[in-house]
């Protein structure tokens, strides 16, 4: 597995992480032996990079990864977020007093003494950015993590805040149908020499290996997204079908190709796929080599803002940093 740095300051891991959300049981129901097998499959495959949180599943997703480390004790890096409070009603907590009681909490359920890398899932704009980034400072300083993240920002956001005290990683939803950090943030990131880490690179579960239905997205989740409701959904499954149709021409798989083609974006740039599946998993490898032409060839088939429907609903973009 090819290895990439986790910023400028940071661990080299692997080119590909592995997302953890879905093991709290977001996108349906899942066991612990399940999600053991996953992880098994994600170390057999080379990936050593697990992004987590304290809310997937509350608190469920960091267990059963504790769990596994303490039965596998292999070296992975690790990275988990904290400042969402899910309510009612939902709101954002940046404070120290709240980032330092998640981050023990995680740390407890992890069976670690630190984490690599820290976020802040989403930022409050009501509390100034450098008493936040001071807390991150103390608590990296403390040794209680190996650096700060920020996910869902925006390029001012990191500027402002890598002066206060330098930034590990930028963590937004990137894909071939989610391509908003094109224009600023990866390269923001690259300029700071900070990693983008790109979640949901698969579209969540778009750009899988076989296509989804229009039932399997029901989830409560997906469910309230509009891309994933009608008429959009099946405008999206026609467009991502050409998009099959060139990978099965080229032998690729489908979910290789999508992940290929976000790391072509730059060095810095590291895709998080998530499942919670062993085979789903070894669907994501060997990664095809894409040449100028095949991008080329990928951007005329799912061109930037081929998606119907936003990448969120109202309800979700409300913490979210909007800046084009």
């Amino acid at each position: 597995m090819q290895q990439r740095q986790l910023g400028r300051q940071g661990p080299m891991v692997s080119a590909i992480g592995l997302g953890a959300m879905s093991f709290g049981g977001i996108f349906g129901p899942t066991t612990e032996a399940e999600s053991h097998a996953c992880l098994d499959a994600m170390w057999d495959a080379g990936i050593t990079f697990i992004d987590t949180a304290n809310i997937y599943g509350m608190g469920v997703s960091e267990s059963v990864i504790g769990r596994w480390l303490a039965s596998r004790r292999v070296p992975v890096t690790i990275a988990t977020k904290a400042s969402i409070v899910s309510g009612p009603p939902r709101r954002i907590d940046n404070s120290a007093a709240h980032l330092r009681a998640e981050l023990d909490a995680s740390l407890k359920r992890l069976g670690v003494e630190r984490v690599d890398l820290f976020y802040i899932h989403r930022r409050n704009p009501d509390e100034p950015l450098a008493e936040v980034i001071g807390a991150l400072r103390d608590l990296e300083r403390e040794g209680k993590i190996g650096g700060y993240g920020l996910s869902e920002i925006s390029p001012e956001t990191l500027r402002e805040a890598h002066a206060i005290h330098p930034c590990l990683a930028v963590q937004n939803e990137y894909s071939l149908w989610s391509r908003q950090p094109e224009l600023g943030l990866i390269q923001e990131c690259a300029r700071l020499g900070v990693a983008f880490v790109a979640f949901s690179p698969l579209a969540r579960g778009m750009l899988g290996h076989v296509p989804l239905r229009l039932d399997q997205v029901q989830d409560g989740f997906r469910g309230a997204n509009p891309r994933f409701t009608e008429p959009n959904f099946s405008r999206n499954i026609a467009r991502i079908d050409s998009f099959r149709e060139f990978c099965s021409a080229r032998g690729w798989s489908v979910p290789a190709t999508a992940l290929a083609w976000v790391m072509s974006r730059g060095d810095h740039v590291i895709p998080i796929p998530g499942t919670r599946r062993a085979e789903r998993l070894r669907e994501w490898l060997p990664l095809p080599s894409l040449s100028a032409e095949d991008l080329a060839a990928i951007e005329a088939v799912l061109p930037a803002g081929f998606a119907a429907g936003d990448r969120y609903g109202d309800h979700q973009l409300q913490s979210i940093e909007r800046y084009c």
